[in-house]
């Protein structure tokens, strides 16, 4: 009798290992790359006979001694939908298949962001997204440093509808729409971006040799163990951190969330604003806010309580009633609930918040109010707090998912056989620690990619860091500054486009909202160096040369269009000139033709120049008439003599 079980057992697991597999990506629903030959793969059996069916012609192979297959098709107008079937030991039918242009959509969290986080900001947008020949193939989050992974652990073909879209990315979205507006090709999105992630992370261990520091530290981590042990103690740190402040808060010993809570003796700060600035100081842990508010007899069925951003942690109560969470700082807050909650007359927010290091409190210049129906109350100005737990700072965390080559082996390395139109690149906040390095590492990152997909003119098109933090009004140096100069750069490596972002940010938000300009800014990129578009204006003003004319500097500029412009017809602002010496100072600056003039009456012998070179230049307003802006740069005469 046992010796049937084993035989049974054996033969079952022959017919299973057998059955003709496929990859997550080809699977129901996709988009393939017209105009190119394309593959089609999986794994079988060894020497396994495969056969498929496609467009009225069939096509055969046979298993490698690992069991792998490969089938090329030839190459397909764009269109369908067809139906494609796999033959071996089982048959599979895959359906809804699409041919146009397949875009891989990288970097980090600017490009991950999806449009549910937009959904205040594009509602109309979102309410019409039907569209089945825009979909995205979202690949899951994942790091791996052993070897390249051969598949996914997870991820579908799924077309743009109002609930889909929600997990698109933004700006992946908006290109899609304007590329797809333009051509009414289908177009595939393949969405492999991490938040948080540095260049380094994306490229593979052979081309990561190119820098010896991330080769050796990525080698710390080929085997797996030193990851193991990071996370071990890095959860164990963080869950320590957090049960302490738990178990030590007085406001949920105290139930502060209570509406009849006495808090008279609480002392107060206006909101938005950060408690390191007043009287509680800077410190962190716990931190309970309390604001009381009168309204009418409540007509509607739901409110939407706007919280702007909160550092880091919060937890809100209306009327001791919990409405909702969120774990972390970036997310904007917005909360809807039953407005059954709230009653006629006196009623209570209340908000735990939780910081676990640097400044706590609520970020400054975003909205702060109660939605209902058509009525805003504004929640800004006096709150009540008072300290909760005081913690020292939780320990900063190793993010081994960051690594060299990590996210490239999980997230990169298992697309490389499926053909694509191009690459979206959206990524360098996380790089401005070492801007000088960024150019020779995105040089190697286009390099691997192009070689990976056999496509030695990939197209590779890059955003550039938009503005960020807080104005300054002299001329500084920027490390974020330094950065977008080096994306600039870029665009002296072949098949690459820069979309120039320096007018969409936001001070307070390293995530700003307008991904729709972006889109349409990486379309106009992809319309001029991908699509042909030979006349179409696609940039701002992007900076040629320069020369020296006395206590003058002559700019000269590409991608004019049809002229250059100040900004809403005001004085242009945003250069700064120097000596030799490297001091720096604004200079005033007027266009005259197709060129700027800059000097400064106290720089005699100027051989510097710089634009927009600042974390956040708000007052830079060169243009051309297409309104598109100028990239920042910085130019420096002695170093070409």
């Amino acid at each position: 009798m046992k010796k049937k079980i084993i035989l049974v057992t054996l033969l079952l697991s022959i017919s299973v290992n057998a059955q003709i597999k496929l990859p997550r990506l080809i699977s129901d629903g996709m988009i393939l790359q017209r105009d190119t030959k394309v593959k089609i793969w999986g794994w079988a059996s060894p020497k396994e006979k495969i056969q498929l069916d496609f467009n009225h012609k069939t096509y055969k192979t046979e298993t490698n001694a690992e069991g792998k297959w490969t089938i090329v098709l030839p190459s397909q107008k764009a269109g369908g939908p067809y139906k494609l079937t796999l033959k071996g030991s089982n048959t599979i039918v895959l359906k809804n298949i699409l041919f146009g242009d397949v875009w891989v959509c990288s970097g980090q969290s600017n490009m991950e962001l999806p449009m549910d986080r937009l959904k205040d900001k594009y509602k109309e947008v979102i309410a019409k997204a039907e569209n089945p020949n825009i979909r995205q193939f979202l690949v899951p989050d994942q790091y791996y440093f052993a070897n390249e992974k051969e598949d996914f652990i997870s991820g579908e073909w799924v077309s743009a509808n109002s609930v889909s879209v929600l997990q698109f990315s933004g700006v992946a979205y908006f290109f899609a729409l304007e590329i797809y507006e333009k051509y009414k090709i289908p177009i595939g999105l393949i969405n492999s971006a991490l938040g948080g992630s540095p260049a380094e992370s994306w490229i593979s261990e052979e081309s990561v040799k190119k820098f010896p520091d991330y080769y050796q530290e990525y080698l710390k981590y080929k085997d797996g163990k030193l990851e193991v042990q990071i996370d071990q103690k890095d959860k164990k740190v963080s869950n320590d951190w957090y049960k302490l402040a738990n178990n030590s808060d007085l406001g949920l010993k105290n139930n502060w969330s209570n509406p009849e809570f006495n808090d008279t003796d609480w002392k107060t700060m206006n909101v938005p604003g950060y408690w390191a600035d007043n009287q509680l100081g800077n410190i962190n842990g716990v931190v309970w806010f309390r604001k009381e508010f009168l309204l009418p007899k409540v007509k509607e069925n739901t409110a939407k309580l706007i919280l702007g951003r909160i550092v880091d942690a919060d937890s809100v109560y209306v009327n001791g009633q919990f409405v909702g969470t969120t774990s972390y700082q970036y997310p904007p807050r917005i909360y809807s609930f039953n407005a059954n909650i709230l009653k006629e007359g006196k009623n209570e927010i209340a908000v735990r918040v939780i910081n676990n290091s640097g400044k706590g409190g609520f970020v400054l210049d975003k909205p702060y109010e109660l939605v209902l129906g058509k009525d805003t109350l504004d929640l800004k100005g006096l709150w009540k707090y008072e300290l909760g737990a005081k913690m020292l700072p939780l320990p900063g965390q190793t993010f081994v998912r960051w690594k060299p080559v990590g996210l490239y082996n999980a997230m990169i390395a298992p697309l490389k056989n499926y053909s694509i139109k191009g690459v979206l690149w959206y990524q360098g906040e996380s790089s401005t620690k070492k801007p000088s390095e960024y150019f020779s590492l995105m040089e190697t990152l286009i390099a691997n990619w192009s070689t990976q997909w056999q496509q030695p003119k990939l197209p590779f098109l890059v955003v550039q860091l938009t503005n960020f933090m807080d104005p300054k009004t002299e001329p500084v140096e920027s490390s974020w500054a330094a950065l977008r100069q080096q994306q600039l750069n870029i665009l002296a490596i072949p098949n690459t486009g820069l979309a120039v972002t320096i007018d969409l940010g936001e001070w307070n938000d390293i995530h700003p909202l307008n991904k729709y300009d972006v889109g349409k800014r990486l379309s106009l990129q992809a319309r001029k160096i991908v699509y042909g578009e030979k006349n179409l204006v696609a940039s701002g003003p992007l900076f040629k040369s320069m020369e020296q004319k006395g206590n003058k500097l002559i700019l000269s500029f590409t991608d004019i269009g049809s002229g250059l412009l100040a900004k809403d017809n005001a004085a242009l602002k945003g250069f700064a000139i120097a000596n030799n010496d490297g001091k720096f100072v604004w200079a005033n600056a007027t266009i005259e033709g197709d060129k700027i003039v800059v000097w400064n009456d106290a720089i005699s012998n100027p051989s510097k120049v710089r634009y927009a070179w600042a974390d956040n230049p708000v007052e830079a307003n060169l243009y051309n008439k297409e309104n598109l802006p100028a990239s920042p740069f910085e130019s420096d005469l002695s170093k070409k003599k």
